[in-house]
């Protein structure tokens, strides 16, 4: 890749110095044409007096005919430096006088009273010329004669290079000590940026602590804040990875050591009835594992940085809480519990990710159903409280004493006595989606003080 296109230095001395540049020329060219102006008034002025003075001595523009007018030998062109020609030619373009012939300027401006100055070429060189009429016989408008001196331009190009060139290099030199001091300042002012490169640089790949904002230009800050952003969610994500990794190794090393033991102990045994014993704790233990594994990938899923972050819709509570209900079933069938619902008459709405909160009502209800005594009952509804949506899941149960209600929804917490089997993560999960939908939770005691009412209040999100 080419490290111009990456380099903000290079990109910012193109665009601060490539328009000067192009100034620079227009500058110069406006310069030149200002400055051949300039150069050759005086010159042009010290050529018409020239002029005038030879006419002066050719006696032009008198009385005397023109067969009077001196020869080029009887006459002396003071020097100015250049070489200098002279022509005098009648109107009928029949030269009388000179040194040379000149080449007479078009018919156009001949006709002219005042001076009348052209550039030309003679012999090589770049020659300027004035042209003059004069009046031999004032009868004949038509009858003059006209002189014209010309001279060649070395001094008005050596002082038209010298007046440039005291315009242009000083402004050349100008440009090239700006972009100097420029690509001096630009290196200072872009220095925290590499300094902040190099801290990042330098960083260990478990390193997700936060880059010092007042390191960098206020510009850059926008840009900071969005990578301090960035490794926010990126230590959330860390963090659920390792606590994942922690907890799955905790928690799956016991069952497996249990299923390991079962099946070592069904291969030593003959006895038929011991074996299908142990093969029966073998199927309870995996049972288990699989209940264990699902908890814990159902808990990365809806920690924070978790997939469910990026999938979030407005959902009608009612429809989502009945289906769920209806999933669990079987389960208080085979528990011979009145499992119920009881919906709102009109749509609920709710903005979330639907697996995540079919998961929670599914570990509300898994929980309510364990902890419910055969014959027992568990009711879920759904409705509007305050403005918001509100689900309840109310059982007959043993209940949660007031002392555990905060601690039951830490993971792998789990009240002592209990009688039921489980992994302490169903209501872990639980309070994960609640905090990833902005809702709140509360536990308070059933009907008559009996059981536990569990209330999950989401915030007002309109209608679906």
């Amino acid at each position: 890749m080419n490290e111009d296109i990456l380099s903000l230095r290079n990109h910012l001395m193109n665009w601060l110095f490539t328009p000067l540049f192009v100034l620079w020329i227009f500058s110069t060219a406006a310069g030149y044409m200002a400055t051949l102006n300039y150069a050759n008034q005086p010159y042009d002025l010290a050529l018409i007096e020239r002029a005038r003075a030879l006419a002066g001595e050719l006696k032009l523009g008198s009385q005397a005919g023109v067969e009077n007018i001196p020869a080029a030998s009887k006459l002396q062109v003071a020097e100015t430096g250049d070489k200098t020609f002279y022509t005098v030619s009648t109107s009928g373009g029949r030269v009388i006088a000179g040194n040379v012939r000149l080449p007479r300027p078009p018919a156009f401006l001949v006709s002219k009273n005042e001076p009348v100055f052209s550039d030309g070429e003679l012999k090589g060189e770049k020659i300027r010329m004035v042209s003059l009429r004069y009046f031999h016989a004032p009868a004949d408008p038509s009858g003059f004669v006209l002189l014209q001196m010309a001279e060649t331009v070395g001094k008005r190009q050596a002082l038209t290079r010298g007046i440039l060139g005291n315009i242009v290099i000083p402004q050349l030199l100008l440009i090239i000590l700006a972009g100097g001091a420029v690509w001096y300042a630009l290196g200072r002012g872009l220095m925290p940026l590499e300094h902040l490169r190099q801290e990042v640089a330098q960083r260990s790949r478990d390193d997700v602590s936060l880059l010092d904002e007042n390191k960098a230009p206020v510009e850059v800050r926008p840009l900071i804040e969005a990578v301090n952003d960035l490794l926010q969610r990126l230590k959330l994500v860390m963090e659920a990875q390792k606590r994942f990794s922690a907890d799955a190794a905790h928690q799956l090393r016991t069952p497996f050591a249990g299923l390991k033991t079962q099946a070592q102990l069904a291969l030593r045994e003959d006895d038929p009835a011991r074996v299908q014993h142990a093969l029966q704790q073998i199927l309870t233990s995996a049972e288990r594992c699989s209940h264990l594994v699902n908890q814990l990938l159902s808990l990365a899923r809806n920690e924070p940085g978790g997939q469910a972050y990026s999938s979030f819709e407005m959902l009608d509570l009612n429809r989502l809480a009945q289906e769920a209900t209806m999933l669990w079933v079987p389960e208080a069938l085979r528990k011979n519990i009145d499992l119920g619902f009881e919906g709102s008459s009109q749509v609920v709405p709710v903005r979330g990710n639907p697996p995540g909160l079919q998961e929670m009502i599914g570990n509300l209800l898994d929980n309510a159903i364990r902890y419910t005594p055969s014959g027992g009952t568990v009711t879920l509804r759904t409705g509007y409280e305050e403005g918001g949506a509100v689900l309840h899941v109310e059982d007959n149960g043993t209940g949660i004493p007031e002392e555990h209600r905060e601690r039951v929804f830490e993971r792998f917490y789990r009240i002592l006595g209990s009688g039921q089997p489980g992994s302490g993560l169903g209501l872990a999960i639980v309070r994960e989606v609640i905090n990833l939908h902005g809702a709140e939770i509360s536990l308070s005691a059933g009907a008559n003080g009996h059981g536990t009412l569990i209330a999950v209040r989401f915030p007002h999100h309109g209608t679906v």
